[in-house]
C-alpha cells in the first residue's frame, strides 16, 4: 500500500485515526486509570521515564519503531556507525546523541511529508557498549568499555560498577564531590554542550540512597577528587565499601622513626587479621599497627601519641593524617588503627619524656618487639648483651646472664639508662632476688639498659695483692733459674 498523499488516501487515514482516537479515549483511558496503570503523560514523569529519557542513542543501539496504525513501517532498526537509521520512504535519519523522546519527535517530523498524522514511538531493545573515562582517586584510572546489556535486566552500567572495574577508590577519595561530566541531552547538536553532575556517594553508603548511584551514559567522564581532611571513622567505612580497593595486590609502604627496622616494606594483604578490618572479598586490610609489626615493632622511646601518616594523592597535595595510638592501647579506639593504601609513609617520632607507666604499656603492646637487648657488665657468669622480653625485671636479667659469680658484690648493682631526651640516668639499686617487680629495687627494663655488677671488697683486695706480689714471684723464679 502506497502512503504518498492523495486526496482519497488522506481522507481514509484521517478517518481511521480520528475513529481510533475516539475509541481509545472512550474505552482505554478509563480502564487504564481504573487499574492504576499510569497513562503516557504520567509515565513521562516517573523515575523510569526520566532515566530512559536521559539515554542518548548512538551507533550500535537496537531500537524498535512503532508507527500508529501503519504496521508496514513499524519494526526493529539498528543505529548505523554514522549515527543514522535507514527508514522506508524517508531514508536516513540522524538519531546520534538524541534521547528516545527526541528521536521519536524527529522521525515523526520527517514522516510529516508522507503521513497525515505520523505518531511514532521509539523504544530501546538492546543498548550498545558504552565507553566512559574515570580519573582522580581511583586505583586504575583510564577509559573503560561496558558490554551491551539487554534493557531491563537490572545490569545497567552505573557509577559504582565503573568504580569496581577500575579496582576501587583510594583511601584519599572525597565521596561527597564525585563529578560526572556528560553531553547535555537538551542540546545534542551543539558542540561542547557539557554539563557537570555532582554525586554524593557517601549518602549511598550511609542511607542507601540509590539515586546517587548514577546511571552512566556513553562518553561520560568521571572525576573523583581528593578529600581535604581525613575522618578516621569514615576511613574505616570507606575501606569496607563494595567499591573500595580490591586489596589483592601487595602494598608498598615506608615506616620511619622509632621502630626497630625503619625502611620500605611490602605488605601482603589478607595475611593477618586485625581489628576486624576486612574488604568485600573477605581479606584483611593492612593497617598502621600491622606495618609497625612488620618493621620490627616500636622502640621504647617512641611517641605513639603523635604518629603521622603521609599519604600521596593523585590530583592534589599529600595528606597528613595524625594518629594517637595511645588511645588504641588504653581506650580501645580502633579508629586510630588507620587502614593503609599503597604509597603511605608512617612516621613515629621520639618521645621527649616517657614515664615508667607509659613504658610498661608500650612494652606490652602487640606491636612492640618480642625481645629487647640489655647489657650486663661485670661480675656475672656470662657478661655481655642478653635478649629478654620487654618489661623483664632486673633480677630476671641477672639470672639470664648466669647470676653473680663468686667475685661479685651481691648487695647492689649500678643501673644505667639512656633517656629519650638524650640524657643518661645512673643509680645504685639494692638487689633482693626474692622481690617482685617494682621500680625501686627490681625495675622493668627497657631496650639498651645497662647493669654493672661490681667486685666484692675481698675480691678487690685479692686483686691488689696479686698485682703487688706478681712481680716478686717473677723475680724469685728468675733467681732459681740462675741457681741462687
Amino acid at each position: 500500500m502506497t502512503h504518498f498523499l492523495g486526496w482519497n488516501q488522506t481522507i481514509d487515514i484521517s478517518r481511521r485515526f480520528t475513529i481510533g482516537l475516539l475509541v481509545w479515549g472512550a474505552l482505554v483511558v478509563p480502564a487504564v486509570a481504573a487499574q492504576g496503570i499510569p497513562t503516557p503523560v504520567e509515565r513521562q514523569n516517573s523515575p523510569q521515564a526520566v532515566e530512559g529519557d536521559g539515554y542518548l542513542l548512538g551507533a550500535g543501539d537496537r531500537v524498535k519503531l512503532d508507527f500508529f496504525n501503519v504496521p508496514e513501517f513499524s519494526g526493529e532498526y539498528q543505529v548505523l556507525p554514522n549515527g543514522t537509521i535507514n527508514l522506508p520512504q524517508v531514508g536516513a535519519v540522524v538519531v546520534q546523541s538524541r534521547n528516545l523522546k527526541q528521536a521519536s519527535q524527529l522521525i515523526g517530523n520527517r514522516y510529516a511529508a508522507v503521513l497525515q498524522r505520523p505518531i511514532v514511538t521509539v523504544s530501546l531493545l538492546a543498548a550498545r557498549p558504552i565507553s566512559v573515562a574515570i580519573a582522580g582517586e581511583i586505583n586504575r584510572p583510564g577509559s573503560y568499555t561496558i558490554p551491551a546489556v539487554s534493557v531491563g535486566d537490572g545490569n545497567a552500567p552505573n557509577l559504582t560498577r565503573i568504580i569496581q572495574l577500575a579496582e576501587g577508590i583510594t583511601q584519599a577519595a572525597d565521596l561527597r564531590r564525585v563529578q560526572v561530566r556528560r553531553l547535555r541531552t537538551s542540546d545534542p547538536g551543539v558542540p561542547n554542550a557539557n554539563e557537570t553532575l555532582t554525586v554524593d556517594l557517601w549518602q549511598l553508603l550511609q542511607t542507601g540512597n540509590v539515586q546517587q548511584d548514577l546511571r552512566l551514559q556513553d562518553g561520560d567522564s568521571i572525576f573523583i577528587p581528593p578529600t581535604n581532611s581525613v575522618n578516621l571513622q569514615e576511613a574505616r567505612q570507606l575501606a569496607a565499601a563494595n567499591f573500595a580497593a580490591k586489596n589483592t595486590r601487595p602494598l608498598k609502604i615506608s615506616v620511619v622513626g622509632e621502630v626497630a627496622r625503619p625502611g620500605p616494606y611490602t605488605l601482603v594483604e589478607g595475611s593477618v587479621a586485625q581489628q576486624g578490618q576486612t574488604n568485600p572479598n573477605g581479606l584483611q586490610v593492612p593497617s598502621v599497627t600491622r606495618a609497625i609489626q612488620v618493621a620490627g615493632g616500636i622502640t621504647q622511646s617512641a611517641d605513639i601519641r603523635n604518629v603521622q601518616v603521609r599519604r600521596l594523592t593523585r590530583s592534589g597535595p599529600p595528606q597528613a593524617i595524625k594518629l594517637d595510638i595511645w588511645q588504641l592501647l588504653t581506650a580501645g579506639d580502633v579508629l586510630q588503627d588507620l587502614p593503609l593504601q599503597d604509597g603511605d609513609t608512617i612516621e613515629i617520632p621520639t618521645a621527649t619524656a616517657l614515664s615508667d607507666r607509659d613504658a610498661g604499656v608500650l612494652a606490652a603492646a602487640s606491636f612492640s618487639p618480642d625481645k629487647i637487648t640489655v647489657n650486663i657488665v661485670g661480675e656475672v657468669e656470662r657478661p655481655g648483651a642478653v635478649s629478654v622480653p620487654p618489661n623483664t625485671p632486673l633480677n630476671q636479667a641477672l639470672l639470664t646472664a648466669g647470676g653473680f659469680n663468686r667475685r661479685a658484690a651481691k648487695r647492689s648493682v649500678t643501673f644505667i639508662r639512656l633517656n629519650p631526651n638524650g640524657s643518661v640516668s645512673k643509680r645504685d639499686i639494692n638487689v633482693d632476688l626474692a622481690q617482685g617487680l617494682n621500680e625501686q629495687n627490681n625495675p622493668p627494663l627497657r631496650n639498651n639498659d645497662t647493669i654493672v655488677i661490681r667486685k666484692s671488697a675481698i675480691a678487690g683486695i685479692g686483686d691488689a695483692v696479686g698485682l703487688v706480689t706478681s712481680p716478686l714471684g717473677g723475680l724469685f723464679g728468675l733467681l732459681n733459674i740462675f741457681g741462687f
